[in-house]
């Protein structure tokens, strides 16, 4: 059972990979910004998709902590330093994406980016909002 709501007004365009907004009750959890470095604070490529693909395994890590899961986010905020590779390898993120959370787009997405990130080898930095059913607590 979802606890999750996608709010798509009538007559809207369907979004594609993301909603335009989420409602959810349950326990808020909030993650902070993860980069493309491991759990050691060591960047093990430079690579764009690998960056992303450890941001999100960084996401899905602290998320178990909380007893949450990817099924759970609902808000999901992407700061980004090159927007161009961004769009330009948007295939290969949908691919590291749906590998590390899956297939629920349901979350309601902001993509900007921004001059440079606290780390300077970092390409991306993703934040995430989840929110667990008070069942599955």
């Amino acid at each position: 059972m979802s606890n999750k709501q996608i709010l798509q007004p009538a007559g809207w365009t369907q979004p594609r990979g993301y909603a335009n907004g989420v409602a959810a009750s349950g326990r808020q959890v909030f993650v902070a910004g993860q980069i493309g470095w491991n759990e050691r604070c060591e960047f093990d490529s430079d690579d764009f998709i690998a960056q992303v693909r450890q941001a999100l395994l960084n996401i899905r890590a602290v998320l178990a902590e909380a007893g949450a899961a990817p099924e759970h986010i609902v808000r999901m905020t992407w700061y980004l330093i090159d927007k161009r590779e961004y769009i330009a390898r948007g295939r290969e993120v949908g691919q590291a994406y749906r590998e590390v959370l899956g297939r629920d787009y349901g979350i309601a997405m902001s993509a900007v980016q921004v001059s440079a990130l606290m780390e300077d080898r970092a390409k991306v930095e993703i934040e995430v909002t989840a929110v667990v059913p008070d069942a599955a607590v």
